[in-house]
């Protein structure tokens, strides 16, 4: 029964509980949560893998079962996920993410100073590794368990409950689902504030520069409320778009990322890139990715017909080609439009960082961010070369 608790309770009355306890405990309540909920769910996560392989009969079984999933690159054909998509498109979902998502550069904002931020980052890059071992190698037991029919369940999104309502015993099956619930929340309350905050601070505040912080307090708990409210509105949506979770998430944010990814990085790299040509590349990757979601739900009936392409071409190609387009359209865009001059642009790109700039963060680098850096690359190549 633990899964199925786990399912209904993640419906709408999660989305308005992570609602309320955002618009009243804001930024910090969003923090406390992901700290106390992180530990529960690793720990639950390595009682799973252990008890997993031992249900299963070792990793020798868990191989002999899953063959092919064992392997993270694949056909360039492969329907799912084909390797110059995971080299490129992942690079392009990743970039966005870790690099501009408000998501989680709130979560660096909110760092004492920039050695905490950094290894912070650091930190965070070796914890991005373990879902690795506590979320996929738990699903590879899984898959390997139902084909056993050690256990049942009915679709990929139920597999990790799965998990924890048969393999943990009864008081620490309590404790992950509560870990669960609560990075749930975490991850809707940290989506409800940045959405707030974004457009609180970026638009409201623009139009109306003389509002007191009480007043923009105000504003940013109207607008959770409101963004709660649409994100209810936007729940049957999903299931219209993929079956599985992941697949949804994977999808959306390969048509989010392509857009703001091309700005950030032409933007550091180059100082040729006008304001105009910037807006105009976030404008038209917005467009052009909506498109496709928009005809997703449609994916059947437009079988046959000239915008087909759109929606059957696999999600990591789209996202590259979507990055190619919007690239070439701020190029254009910058050869006819005004460059801003030298003062905007002090300290926003690469070439115009100044000396003292470049010194002061040198100066608070130390062994430990080369140790643990290299540290992070080597695991991350190993896990590559381990299942390629």
């Amino acid at each position: 029964m633990g899964h199925r608790l786990l399912l209904d309770f993640s419906d709408w009355r999660l989305v308005v509980i992570t609602g309320i306890y955002t618009v009243l405990g804001g930024m910090k309540a969003i923090m406390w949560t992901s700290v106390l909920q992180t530990p529960v769910l690793i720990i639950g996560s390595l009682v799973i893998l252990v008890v997993g392989l031992d249900k299963v009969g070792g990793w020798e079984e868990v191989e002999r079962i899953n063959d092919a999933n064992m392997h993270l690159i694949r056909s360039a054909s492969d329907a799912e996920f084909p390797w110059p998509g995971i080299v490129f498109g992942s690079f392009i979902i990743g970039f966005w993410y870790w690099c501009t998502d408000q998501y989680i550069v709130q979560r660096v904002l909110s760092a004492k100073g920039i050695k905490e931020a950094r290894r912070g980052t650091m930190f965070a890059g070796y914890l991005k590794l373990l879902p690795v071992f506590i979320f996929l190698v738990p699903g590879m037991i899984a898959y390997a368990l139902n084909a056993k029919g050690i256990i049942s369940y009915e679709s990929a999104d139920q597999a990790f409950p799965t998990l924890v309502a048969e393999l943990l015993p009864a008081g620490v099956k309590g404790i992950v689902i509560g870990g669960l619930v609560a990075a749930l929340m975490s991850s809707l309350a940290s989506l409800f504030n940045s959405s707030a905050t974004l457009f609180t601070i970026d638009f409201y505040k623009k139009f109306k520069p003389e509002s007191s912080e009480k007043h923009l307090l105000k504003v940013g708990r109207i607008a959770t409320i409101v963004i709660v409210v649409l994100g209810l509105l936007w729940i049957p949506v999903m299931s219209l778009i993929a079956d599985v979770l992941y697949e949804y998430l994977q999808s959306v944010q390969s048509l989010i990322a392509p857009g703001i990814a091309a700005v950030f990085l032409l933007g550091l790299c180059s100082k040729r890139i006008t304001p105009t040509a910037g807006f105009v590349g976030l404008v038209s990757g917005f467009v052009l990715g909506m498109i496709r979601l928009v005809l997703l739900p449609f994916k059947d009936d437009l079988a046959g017909s000239s915008f087909a392409w759109i929606t059957t071409m696999n999600w990591l190609y789209y996202c590259i080609l979507l990055f190619v387009i919007v690239v070439a359209i701020m190029i254009v865009v910058s050869i006819f439009t005004k460059q801003a001059d030298e003062e905007q642009l002090k300290g926003l790109t690469f070439s115009s960082l100044d000396k003292a700039t470049m010194k002061e963060v040198a100066a608070g680098l130390d062994k430990w961010d080369y140790i643990h850096t290299a540290g992070i690359i080597g695991i991350t190549a190993f896990i590559y070369y381990r299942f390629w």
